[in-house]
């Protein structure tokens, strides 16, 4: 909801634009502008009515209007790329004329070729980028900690992070992504936060999180909080949490079957979060520790505290492109597994999708990590 609101200047913008060169491409005479036009004022009226009146809107309308609203959204970010193209090309050739004669020529009927062109590979890429983002693959990590567990020489765990339950998230897809995690058959299950998207109302109207009750793994299931638990009704969403029979790691450390530490820091948004070191101060060091924290942003913190294993979301990859390419300007590591000294990271897309269902470039994941520990 909240990027819904946010995105009126896009919406106007892209619109305008998109308005402006797509009447200069189609074909003289109103049967072609007139439906053309008509597109674009029935979508800022639906807009524009979602802006103005969601207070007061009907819950199935407003989420309704949302689906429309940021798929054209999104979908208008990349024609609009597309149109800037030949606009690009069209302006080098004033200055080199490398352009051949034919082109110039028939420059308005390649114009209109080229539109029908972007057009069906936008559509394409948005039924691929659905696809991507709400049917998550299960990726399998494969890790080795040189440390020796009494009893156990290996660990299987799920991590599960950036589910994003809201208008856009529902009841389907948790049913979903809890058949897909005990399918795994996994020892120990983490969750590393943003469970609620914005508001917990659609989580609670729902009951996902009777859903989520049936996460099962014989070591249990552990969440920490992310960024997006502290948006809108935070209170709320922590009450809601504790209905959902896992433990909640805040600025805590569990030890799972005696075997290993669990750190689960408190989101990076909390500037009074409590610093590692003080929460692995009376560690033994010789056991295997594992830091949750949700935003990927303390890499050297949990280095530095020689921590094993760092697990972290929040990126998404990017989520759509070029996001992702962006965002490693801002994160160390934007996705995947990472190393940095004797610490091994691995920072998850997400199983669910920030906003719209849609995931270009990137895609939504289940990560199975399978860690090994040395021998007695």
């Amino acid at each position: 909801m909240r990027v819904f609101l946010q995105a009126i200047f896009g919406q106007i913008l892209l619109n305008g634009y998109l308005l402006w060169r797509g009447q200069q491409a189609l074909p003289p005479g109103k049967k072609w502008r007139i439906p053309f036009v008509l597109f674009f004022v029935l979508e800022w009226t639906l807009y524009f009515a979602g802006y103005f009146f969601h207070a007061l809107l009907p819950d199935g309308l407003m989420i309704f209007i949302l689906h429309i609203c940021t798929t054209w959204y999104i979908a208008s970010m990349y024609l609009a790329m597309g149109m800037l193209l030949p606009e690009l090309l069209m302006l080098t050739n004033r200055w080199w004329k490398w352009y051949p004669e034919t082109v110039r020529k028939h420059w308005q009927g390649m114009k209109r070729a080229f539109s029908v062109l972007l057009v069906a590979g936008v559509t394409g890429l948005m039924f691929s980028a659905h696809r991507q983002a709400v049917c998550p693959v299960v990726t399998h990590v494969y890790l080795h900690i040189p440390k020796v567990v009494e009893g156990r020489d290996s660990l299987t765990a799920v991590l599960m992070c950036d589910m994003h339950f809201g208008e856009f998230v529902g009841k389907k897809q948790a049913r979903h992504y809890v058949s897909l995690c005990n399918a795994q058959h996994p020892d120990l299950i983490v969750v590393a936060g943003d469970i609620i998207d914005y508001e917990s109302l659609m989580a609670e109207q729902l009951h996902i999180e009777e859903d989520l009750q049936q996460l099962t793994a014989p070591l249990g299931v552990y969440l920490i909080l992310g960024n997006h638990e502290y948006r809108a009704n935070r209170h709320a969403k922590r009450r809601w949490m504790e209905k959902l029979g896992a433990v909640l790691l805040v600025d805590s450390v569990a030890m799972p079957d005696s075997a290993f530490y669990l750190v689960g820091r408190d989101d990076a948004i909390n500037p009074e979060r409590a610093a590692l070191h003080t929460l692995m101060k009376d560690m033994d060091l010789s056991k295997p520790v594992i830091v949750l924290d949700h935003q990927p942003v303390s890499l050297n913190e949990i280095m530095m505290n020689q921590a094993d294993l760092g697990l972290h979301g929040h990126t998404h990859n990017g989520q759509l492109w070029p996001y992702r390419l962006l965002l490693r300007f801002v994160y160390e590591c934007v996705y995947g597994y990472y190393r940095k000294g004797n610490t091994q990271f691995y920072v998850s897309s997400g199983i669910g999708y920030a906003g719209a269902p849609y995931r270009i470039s990137t895609r939504s994941e289940l990560v199975v990590l399978h860690i090994t520990f040395d021998r007695p």
